[in-house]
């Protein structure tokens, strides 16, 4: 026997361990840079690609937030004037019940002589040439000259009104101290006899005098209000002409004569009895500070603001900065005759976006650019245009459609977006640097590694390289020493190990041959067989598992099914972490009563979805026999599953919950995840069910453990219900998606329909999962009311 052959491997440009070097490590080093500039692309690609959706994302947030914010504004204006016509109204209809009723009238009238003779005793001025009552009463009534007769009386039948119009003292003191503020209420007279009776009491004729000079020899109507009685005489003959289908009349704004504000007027006209012409009008006042208010505090980010707008581009409304910023110039346009009101037109603007506003455009979102200090500056213009009204000016009576703006700088309202691409942008370039970095120090490596274990390797290839050779050469006697561990080594063992056989069987080489095809073959033959075996199998499950997917998706509420549900607008999704998911949900409808369950059966796959299409099944059996309780239904449910767990001796159980809605009213019961309720204003409320119940199938009776709870389920609000797939969904940071981001995902699309808001959440849910594997099934179900 001849000693152990050892063998010291060169590093010769034709030697093996040259070529492993070059082969091995060169393809290590084409792979690092292949993947590492392949994650490097896709790091950028997937920074772009975040970039555009965030910006997209909060881009419509953003302006959907700027148009709900008008909308809300504009209602709250809309209620107030709203609730000043319901007080005209009010006032008219206490006056046009008194002349619908001449007797009742008479002595209504004849009963304030008696208990208020200050208020109907009039006493003539020498110096204005018009009669007043003395002050005192609650409210003054003025009678102009032209009404008085040669002794300075007031003629009879201006008598007669004077003591008629009494009645307001009655109606509007309440008026004035309830309801909208109001900074008076009136009575004015027909054509014939326009005396003007007003509460509280002021100087009424007095200030007349003083601020319009030759009033009380002129008529009333024409000299205050041309074109309006005439307006008011045309709708008696036909209400068809009026330009919106509402009686009450304002007037743009104005200087009011006798408190000296711009004010807004309210009038109603009253009719004669057989409604063929005008008989006098009821009216309020409402300063303009009221409505300014509401529009001057709007505060949109740090500098937006909104303004007021007359459809003839006059602003009635605006903050002195948002004024600066729309490049507004104020004046005053003042007549002999008629009132003196406020003209700040937007056509008059400095900033020429700002002038060409297109006003009739209700909702329109505008993107404008100002001049600031030599810079253009871009601002957001949101339009929401007010309640059509009836509006005299000076003439006839026109339809006047008011409408409210807000203005916001972009770089506000996007501040949000920009900080975000801004941290994406830092985010992608400090991931580039750590993957150049990670790169570079795995090429040093690799390369130390290649040429460390190279001369492991080859040294013990090329100790076998010449114990072939001297096989080759007959030599049989020669063996190898090759101290490694790995295959090497082994593979030196086996070459020992073949010397001695070739040394022992050379004599008999033929009959080897032979038994070692035949052990081949019958080796083929059974791995063959056992490939075919597995095949079948492997078709076979994955058509059951198919079969059962289907089979789970086909018993869910169909789309048709949830929209003929008339007071709950209903949207659900669900997804399976496997072939076969584990959760459950459902919505049972008998008659007007619906049954919303959602459940979540412990693990997932085959055994957990074939739990769950129990649980459904069940569910429907005991809802179409009628069972109606809560707490029994739960408990039913419980029995039937708990004893197919004990036949089919599975470890599984599940949390379940059911919704009970029937004519308002919603019952909860179970014991399932947090339920998520949105209310108005974005109030969220998070119902736990810890006490509602015990996880099904653990016990056979859990009636003990099953209790109910009433939920408050209102016009507008909004209940999410959800498995732990939701909550408990991963990034790639192992960051859970949690209850808090998904309660205000929900808050932030309040006012939506049931399905923007589940797609909404769902963009949301998947924007944190990522690339991440989702590890568990995931189901969401959102209830609306109607």
């Amino acid at each position: 026997m001849n000693a152990p052959l050892h063998h010291t491997p060169r590093l010769g440009l034709r030697s093996f361990r040259a070529k492993f070097v070059l082969v091995v490590g060169g393809a290590v080093l084409f792979d690092l840079l292949v993947s590492g500039g392949l994650a490097l692309w896709n790091v950028q690609r997937l920074s772009r690609d975040a970039t555009a959706e965030v910006g997209q994302g909060l881009e419509r947030a953003n302006q959907d937030y700027i148009r709900s914010y008008a909308e809300t504004t504009a209602a709250r204006v809309n209620l107030l004037l709203a609730q000043v016509h319901s007080d005209v109204g009010t006032l008219a209809g206490v006056l046009q019940a008194q002349i619908d009723h001449p007797a009742r009238e008479a002595q209504i009238g004849e009963a304030m002589v008696r208990g208020a003779p200050e208020a109907v005793n009039v006493v003539y001025d020498e110096k204005g040439r018009w009669a007043q009552n003395r002050p005192g009463p609650l409210s003054v009534v003025s009678v102009w000259g032209y009404l008085l007769d040669s002794n300075h009386k007031p003629l009879p039948k201006v008598e007669a009104e004077i003591e008629n119009s009494a009645v307001l003292d009655l109606v509007a003191p309440s008026l004035l101290a309830n309801g909208q503020s109001k900074l008076q209420m009136y009575y004015i007279g027909p054509r014939e006899r326009p005396i003007f009776r007003t509460a509280p009491y002021t100087d009424q004729a007095q200030t007349f005098d003083r601020l319009y000079p030759g009033h009380n020899e002129a008529d009333f109507w024409t000299f205050f209000f041309p074109g309006l009685y005439e307006s008011w005489q045309q709708w008696a003959q036909d209400p068809g002409l009026r330009p919106v289908n509402n009686d009450i009349t304002q007037t743009a704004p104005y200087t009011d004569a006798i408190t000296g504000k711009l004010i807004v007027s309210f009038f109603r006209p009253l009719w004669t009895g057989d409604r063929k012409a005008v008989a006098g009008a009821a009216g309020a006042d409402i300063t303009l500070d009221q409505l300014a208010e509401i529009v001057e505090n709007v505060k949109v980010a740090d500098n937006g603001f909104g303004f007021l707008t007359m459809s003839d581009g006059n602003v009635v409304a605006i903050n002195p900065v948002g004024e600066k910023v729309m490049g507004l110039r104020s004046s005053s346009a003042a007549n002999s005759e008629g009132v003196t009101g406020l003209d700040r037109s937007l056509r008059r603007s400095a900033q020429p976006q700002i002038a060409q506003l297109p006003l009739d455009q209700d909702g329109s979102l505008q993107h404008i650019m100002l001049d600031e200090n030599g810079e253009k500056v871009p601002y957001l213009v949101v339009l929401k245009q007010l309640q059509p009204t009836n509006l005299w000016g000076s003439g006839p009576v026109v339809r006047e459609t008011m409408s409210l703006g807000i203005v916001v700088p972009e770089r506000e309202i996007y501040a949000s977006l920009f900080a975000a691409q801004a941290k994406i942008t830092e985010a992608t370039n400090r991931i580039l640097v750590y993957q150049i970095l990670a790169l570079l120090v795995s090429l040093l490596f690799v390369i130390s590694a290649v040429f460390a274990i190279s001369k492991r390797i080859t040294g013990g290839i090329s100790a076998l390289a010449g114990a072939a050779k001297r096989i080759q050469l007959k030599d049989y006697s020669v063996r190898v020493d090759i101290p490694s561990r790995d295959e090497v080594g082994e593979a030196g063992a086996a070459f020992n190990r073949m010397a001695e056989q070739i040394s022992f069987h050379t004599e008999n080489l033929e009959q080897l041959v032979e038994d070692r095809t035949r052990e081949i073959e019958e080796a083929n033959l059974q791995i063959s067989a056992l490939n075919t075996q597995l095949r079948s199998e492997n078709l076979r499950l994955g058509a059951e598992l198919a079969v059962a997917r289907h089979i789970q998706m086909m018993v869910l509420p169909k789309a048709g099914e949830l929209q003929e549900i008339t007071d709950v607008e209903i949207a659900a999704y669900m997804r399976p972490a496997d072939e076969v998911g584990g959760d459950y949900y459902d919505v049972l409808k008998d008659g007007e009563r619906l049954k919303i369950g959602i459940g979540d059966v412990t693990g997932h796959g085959l055994e957990s979805g074939v739990l769950m299409l129990m649980v459904q099944s069940v569910a429907r059996a005991l809802q179409e026999a009628g069972n109606m309780d809560a707490s029994q239904f739960l408990n039913s449910v419980n029995r039937a599953i708990y004893k197919n767990i004990v036949r089919t001796n599975t470890n599984k159980h599940l949390s379940l919950a059911f919704l009970d809605y029937e004519k308002g009213r919603l019952t909860l019961s179970g014991q399932h995840e947090e339920v998520i309720v949105v209310r108005k204003f974005g109030l969220v409320e998070r119902i736990d069910t810890l006490d509602l119940g015990l996880p099904i199938g653990l016990e056979a009776d859990i009636s003990a453990f099953v209790a109910t709870r009433e939920i408050a389920f209102g016009h507008g609000d909004m209940i999410i219900l959800h498995t732990d797939g939701v909550t408990e969904a991963e990034n790639r940071d192992g960051e859970l998606f949690g209850i808090e981001r998904l309660c205000e995902s929900a808050r932030q699309r309040y006012g939506r329909s049931a399905e923007d808001v589940k797609l909404g959440i769902i963009e949301d849910l998947m924007a944190h999962i990522g690339t991440h594997k989702i590890h568990d099934d995931i189901t969401l179900v959102v209830m609306r009311h109607r």
